[in-house]
């Protein structure tokens, strides 16, 4: 599992002390958790038997020949262009259209006039086509089903790359020949490694000057640590450039007519890169062995594996997330994309070879997950992964697992327990639909009028299985919005659906300045749903100043020992808690960083009051009383109290632990903590000092800088709130040629000086709205 990269939100050590009360904690809760799983596991054969759905024949032949894959990448590194492509040779669009073509048509991926208009993807959009493939070993021919799903770039836009990675069973990582391996590169890395996706990476854009595939391949196993080796080498450079050599079968490959339509593939080497192509292959199959066992046993007996052998080893490896093959091509200049089908279909799993597992919900939750099997006639297990709203009401996305789903189906939610019929079933093929009569597992494919949200699973009724949901990043920056001129349904019809299909977009009204706030990734992305409000909705809004989302967190132990006592006449209130809070860091895999933990022994508090304290303690962190942001890094445990027969309840529980909490928080040195963002700038390399003297200005800190030919990377970490207003100083200072990306890191302590800024802004307010 890839380790969260959320932050450590803790800046002190814990004392000694504390080190050991923490570990004899956690070894009484080890000790009972143990007892719980030992109960758990005693279980009956009956209950035991897991019912397994073979897969038929019929499954298997259709299963093999299908592929879902994702095209993910850094902005600008060719996905949407490269995709073009593939649904040009694979027939499924007559011409091609460029992302920001002269005939202002533009790609058939990016159907959103915005799109279009700005040359990017925002929404992630989803299409199917179907490609002959030549097996190069037995020279048959067979046709191969692929969904295909592009993926937007910017890293505002990052929950689209996400879901679809979440229900995808292979992915085409694509980097440019000449930045290599960027800043939202990683990102989707991380991405694919959360969600175990193979990828296969294509070097993009190899007509550009100064393109170098093998310093891009050793980027690919040093930043980004996955073992990786091209398999194909270029054939003429730059402007020249012409076709691949490819490396495992030992043949050159051309690409000749029309856009690149027809392929001229040769059995001869081309004399000039014979010596370069031999010793690419011996890297290629020295990457192999150390990944792979059986090259690995023919390299030590010194023998030569066949290109059989090899082409076996690749998709071994690959699909066990061991290594990367690496192809070469230009998608702007139709080169390369056809080998590169080749290998989606020769590398990349199908959907039985992918593993998909889900809960039983009827089990204990710490019982081991189910495999879940593609197979036509098993049970149906679907996950909804998308929503969007259509002209006909709500398009729900949904990949099938196991099972059927046909057209008049009635389902159930597996979240809700809603049964739904399914009035209308639809492939995509961007924004257009075809309908369609059922769909078989490992499909992708859309609903609609099923009401649901994203992340939903649905079933047929005879299973109880539920899939995980997608991680869902939190929102890092805030903007109030109001509508200008008198406000109209469509301002919060529209808000509403925009929350709905988007996780990361979030909506809610501030207490004291009763302003909307809409909160989101970044500043395009807030600035994309505002521009929508006004095309899509006929609602013109006016913004305010963009705020950064500020928390709070503690940074030493504080014991608390607070009781709360009300008498009224009649029954009163009364609860006594005693415990401590301290610092907490995020939990690798949840990236959960709050926790109630309920270390009473002895019956010193009833057990139904229990979720009082604990509703008491995630109210409290709602809100510091340093700046008014929600608190995070923060545990909190009980280890005694007292109550009273008549007068204690869960209120006043509730109540004592808010206070509580409040007490102890001022003691444990509380600290304001603001999201660091790492900021990758790109410009020539005359404007180096000026980009560094910029980011400096901005209290930047340099992490990385790398110098290519005349262009130049700068990796730095900077605060947001000292990010605004930055791309109109890096045009001025590069002459309009630099340009940058943004990504959110953790969050870090504020500077003292301004932390005292935000404290005295925030008690300000206070009066105002004690006085109202």
């Amino acid at each position: 599992m890839l380790r969260s990269t959320l932050p450590i939100f803790s800046s002190s050590i814990p004392s000694l002390p504390s080190l050991l009360i923490r570990s004899a904690r956690c070894d009484r809760r080890w000790a009972s958790a143990a007892a719980t799983l030992k109960k758990a596991s005693v279980i009956t054969p009956e209950e035991d038997s897991v019912p397994k759905y073979p897969l038929s024949d019929q499954d298997r032949s259709r299963l093999r020949l299908q592929r879902n894959i994702g095209v993910s990448a850094h902005i600008d590194s060719g996905k949407t262009t490269l995709t073009e492509r593939i649904l040009y040779y694979t027939g499924r669009i007559r011409e091609i259209h460029e992302v920001r073509g002269r005939d202002n048509v533009g790609a058939k991926m990016d159907s959103m006039d915005l799109e279009r208009e700005k040359g990017i993807t925002i929404q992630s959009a989803a299409t199917f086509c179907d490609w002959e493939a030549t097996n190069p070993i037995t020279n048959e021919k067979e046709n191969y089903a692929i969904n295909i799903i592009d993926t937007p770039g910017h890293v505002d836009f990052t929950i689209e790359v996400e879901r679809a990675l979440r229900v995808l069973d292979g992915a085409i990582l694509v980097l440019c020949a000449v930045a290599g391996v960027q800043s939202q590169t990683t990102t989707v890395d991380r991405q694919m490694r959360r969600y175990n996706v193979p990828r296969i990476s294509f070097v993009n854009k190899m007509d550009r000057p100064g393109a170098n595939p093998w310093r891009i391949v050793n980027q690919i196993r040093t930043k980004l640590r996955i073992p990786a080796a091209a398999v194909h080498v270029p054939i003429g450079v730059e402007d020249s450039f012409s076709g691949v050599v490819d490396l495992v079968h030992w043949r050159s490959i051309y690409n000749q007519g029309v856009k690149g339509n027809e392929v001229v593939v040769s059995e001869e080497i081309p004399a000039d890169l014979l010596e370069l192509a031999t010793a690419k292959r011996k890297e290629l199959i020295e990457q192999l062995a150390d990944v792979d066992e059986e090259i690995g046993d023919l390299v030590l007996m010194d023998e030569s594996p066949s290109n059989a052998q090899i082409d076996a080893a690749i998709r071994r490896a690959t699909i066990g997330l061991k290594f990367s093959p690496v192809f070469l091509g230009s998608a702007i200049k139709n080169t390369g994309v056809q080998p590169l089908l080749d290998g989606v279909c020769a590398y990349l799993p199908n959907p039985s070879e992918a593993e998909a597992l889900a809960h039983d919900t009827e089990k204990p939750s710490s019982t081991p997950m189910v495999p879940l099997t593609p197979a036509a006639d098993a049970p149906l297990v679907g996950l909804a992964f998308k929503l969007e709203e259509g002209r006909f009401g709500q398009l729900t996305y949904m990949r099938v697992y196991q099972g059927t789903l046909k057209k008049a189906n009635t389902i159930y939610n597996a979240r809700t327990g809603k049964k739904v019929k399914v009035p209308r079933l639809v492939r995509m093929h961007s924004n257009e639909m075809e309908d369609v009569s059922s769909i078989g597992p490992g499909e992708i494919c859309a609903m609609f009028g099923v009401e649901c949200s994203s992340g939903d699973t649905f079933t047929d009724g005879e299973t109880s299985y539920s899939m995980t949901s997608m991680y869902v990043p939190e929102p890092v920056i805030s903007l109030a919005i109001k509508s200008k001129g008198i406000e109209t349904p469509n301002f919060s019809r529209a808000l509403n659906r925009f929350q709905k299909e988007d996780p990361t977009f979030r909506v809610h009204v501030d207490h004291e300045s009763k302003e909307t706030i809409i909160s989101g990734m970044g500043e395009l992305h807030l600035e994309i749903y505002v521009e929508r409000m006004r095309r899509e909705y006929n609602v013109d809004c006016i913004t305010g100043k963009p705020r950064v989302a500020f928390r709070e967190t503690i940074t030493s132990r504080a014991d608390f020992n607070y009781t709360h006592k009300k008498q009224t006449g009649g029954a009163g209130q009364f609860a006594k808690v005693i415990g401590y809070i301290e610092p907490m860091q995020p939990d690798e895999e949840s990236g959960k960083d709050t926790e109630f933990v309920n270390d009473i022994l002895g019956g010193a508090i009833p057990e139904g009051y229990f979720p009082g304290v604990e509703k008491g303690f995630y109210e409290a962190l709602e809100k510091g009383t340093l700046s008014g942001n929600p608190i995070s890094g923060c545990r909190l445990v009980l280890v005694d109290g007292g109550y009273h027969i008549v007068d204690s309840s869960e209120l006043a529980f509730r109540i004592a632990t808010i206070g509580a909490f409040r007490e102890a928080y001022k003691l444990a040195s509380p600290v304001i903590l603001e999201p660091i963002m790492t900021v990758e700038v790109i410009a020539p390399v005359e404007f180096q000092s000026a980009v560094i003297g910029g980011l400096n200005t901005r209290r930047g800190t340099i992490v990385d800088s790398e110098v290519r030919d005349d262009e130049f990377t700068c990796i730095a970490e900077v605060a947001l709130n000292d990010m605004f207003g930055y791309s109109n100083q890096l045009r001025g200072s590069t002459q309009g040629k630099g340009e940058f990306s943004m990504e959110y890191k953790t969050h870090m302590p504020v500077l003292p000086h301004f932390q005292k800024e935000l404290e005295e802004a925030y008690k300000k307010t206070m009066p105002q709205a004690k006085s109202k």
